[in-house]
Formats: structure tokens, C-alpha cells, sequence
């Protein structure tokens, strides 16, 4: 009889020593698995250069005639978060935004207006202030149709250039397309004023 009691005798209990080894083990493994879906989260959240703006371009004349001078505005929107610098950055190295055309016959560009940038300071910029557009930016073209442009709907090809970055890191820079359609009216037609809350 005490054999059998001696064998349903309970197991003594785990040394302390060796629970704190067990618990530390397992708040090692935790923060390595925390770690990990940080870093994943933030690999997946740095977004491709060519979705961080989003241009959007239009003329200040409908229709257009022959002979008139109009403007083309290319307002691009920033995705919060990101920057990109501005026309004139603050170092030669730094890449600049830029608005190009590529008039079709009949067109000519007789002047491309940037607005100022804003300077910020930025974590891997902490002692030089840089020169950046944020949030949302307007670019402007002066343009003019000229007398032999051809009559009706006509594109204009745009190319939006521009390095975009946030606090940590930047993208390589990208180019990209943005079009636009004018309707082009004989000389002396009726030029009505549109998006006015742009063109002001």
C-alpha cells in the first residue's frame, strides 16, 4: 500500500529558475513575432512612386481660338504623408518638380509658372530646412493656339516630374503623363472663361 501511494505521489513543482527561463523565452519569441509584422506593415505601406501624386490638368478657355493666349493648370495632389520638392530645392543634388509640354502643331508655350515651395524640416534633414510642395500644388502653363492650329478637339501631351519622399525615405522619381484636350475655335469666337475657381 504505500509503494502505490508512493507512486500517486504528485510531481513536485518546476523550479523557479526554470520558469523564469520559460517566460523569458516566450516574451522573446513575442516580441520577434511583433517585430516582424511591424516591419511587414511597413514594407507593405511605402507606396510606388507613381501613386504618391495624383495630376489632374485643365484649360482656362472653352473653346480656344485661333490667335487667343490661354492657360493650362496641372493641379496634383500629395498623398498625406509625402512630399516632393518643390521647382527650386534647396540642393543642387535634389531632384526638382517639373511641368513639361509637348505642343502639337499650332501651339506654343510662352511661359511655365511654378508657385514657391514651403521649407520643412524633416528627421533626415534636421539642420537644413528643404524646399517642398505638400498637400495639394498648382502648376501653370501659358500656351497660345496659334492661327493655324487645327480647328476642333486637339491633346496636349504633359509630362509631371517629380521625386516624392516622406519623413524617413525617398522613391526614385518618376514621369508621369497627363493630357489634356482643348477645342480649338476659329479667330474671334467667343471664349468662355471655365474652372474659374483655379484661374483666378
Amino acid at each position: 500500500m504505500s509503494d502505490l501511494r508512493r507512486s500517486l505521489k504528485p510531481a513536485p513543482p518546476p523550479k523557479p529558475r526554470r520558469l523564469r527561463f520559460v517566460a523569458a523565452g516566450l516574451l522573446i519569441a513575442a516580441a520577434c513575432i511583433v517585430s516582424a509584422t511591424m516591419g511587414a506593415k511597413a514594407q507593405s505601406s511605402i507606396l510606388a512612386p507613381a501613386t504618391v501624386v495624383k495630376p489632374h490638368a485643365y484649360a482656362s478657355l472653352n473653346p480656344v481660338p485661333r490667335g487667343k493666349e490661354f492657360q493650362v493648370a496641372v493641379v496634383a495632389n500629395i498623398v498625406n504623408g509625402y512630399h516632393v520638392n518643390s521647382n527650386k530645392p534647396t540642393d543642387p543634388y535634389l531632384i526638382p518638380t517639373t511641368i513639361t509640354v509637348e505642343p502639337p502643331k499650332g501651339f506654343r508655350v510662352v511661359d511655365t509658372i511654378y508657385p514657391p515651395g514651403q521649407e520643412k524640416r524633416f528627421p533626415f534633414s534636421p539642420d537644413k530646412p528643404l524646399n517642398v510642395y505638400s498637400g495639394t500644388v498648382t502648376l501653370r502653363l501659358k500656351l497660345v493656339a496659334e492661327n493655324d492650329a487645327a480647328l476642333g478637339s486637339a491633346t496636349i501631351p504633359l509630362t509631371l516630374k517629380y521625386q516624392a519622399c516622406n519623413d524617413a525615405a525617398c522613391l526614385p522619381p518618376v514621369k508621369l503623363p497627363v493630357k489634356l484636350t482643348v477645342q480649338v475655335a476659329n479667330a474671334g469666337a467667343k471664349a468662355r472663361p471655365v474652372h474659374t475657381e483655379i484661374f483666378r
